[in-house]
């Protein structure tokens, strides 16, 4: 078996006792989407973890070919999820470099505990529907949103995941937009790299999306979301607020409670 077959493979998952890999952009700029996480899933019965000696996924080193750092990074987060138990990430990047970069890191290496981690971290959504069994979302949001499919999640099982939740909420509305698998242009430190090529990728975008004047923007990528957002602002385009589908979860399931 490759290691993008085992970073695909997903079973059922065992236990609602999950470890919640925050991750570097939640902790410094989404720390509402790191608590909207958290309370779906409470709602869900989950028993929800977060371990204080996290740090980041690895993913900048291993992405800038310094992979004798990535490894560092990945040797403390597999000590600080030590365990049996899921690790849910709400993003898709970065539970791509857990689940799949980490085996290529270590690959070959006689320890497996080196990437523990690996077969047990789930995208948030993910989780949710193929490894909870949850295809319907209860509550409504009242809005029409644009989803943006990061390019972390292709090859995977995370944006039908996503859209399966999304599609099922009542009164949501996924506008379709010209060229959606276009690059948002963010790309980690590609952005800090080659930022004039950065900028003219999301413009494209960003134009497709503005074209369909939707409420706000949905992905499952933070990156992705404060890049289009940064872009909005810096063209001068009208509100376009950005949003994590955590943070559209919790707020259908608030609707509900208000409704009640």
């Amino acid at each position: 078996m490759t290691t993008f077959d085992m970073a695909c493979r997903r079973e059922p998952a065992a236990s609602r006792h999950v470890k919640l890999m925050v991750t570097c952009l939640c902790d410094l700029f989404f720390d509402d989407a790191a608590a909207a996480t958290v309370e779906v899933l409470e709602h869900l019965g989950c028993k929800v973890e977060v371990p204080e000696d996290q740090t980041c996924c690895g993913q900048p080193a291993f992405n800038a070919g310094d992979w004798s750092a990535a490894r560092r990074v990945a040797r403390h987060t597999a000590r600080v999820f030590a365990g049996d138990e899921p690790v849910v990430v709400p993003s898709g990047s970065c539970a791509r470099m857990v689940s799949h970069g980490t085996l290529v890191l270590f690959e070959g290496e006689a320890d497996p505990r080196e990437a523990s981690v690996a077969p047990r971290a789930w995208e948030l959504c993910d989780f949710i529907v193929n490894g909870l069994g949850v295809t319907r979302w209860p509550g409504r949001v009242r809005a029409r949103l644009a989803w943006h499919r990061s390019c972390h999640s292709r090859g995977t099982t995370y944006g039908e995941a996503a859209l399966t939740l999304l599609r099922s909420i009542a009164d949501l509305r996924l506008v379709e937009f010209g060229e959606p698998e276009q690059c948002c242009g963010f790309g980690g430190t590609f952005s800090v790299s080659f930022p004039e090529i950065s900028r003219s990728v999301g413009g494209l975008k960003l134009d497709a999306v503005m074209a369909t004047s939707p409420d706000g923007v949905v992905s499952g990528d933070m990156g992705c979301l404060m890049h289009l957002d940064g872009l909005a602002r810096m063209r001068g385009d009208r509100a376009l607020p950005v949003l994590h589908v955590a943070q559209v979860l919790r707020d259908a399931l608030r609707a509900t409670k208000d409704e009640g």
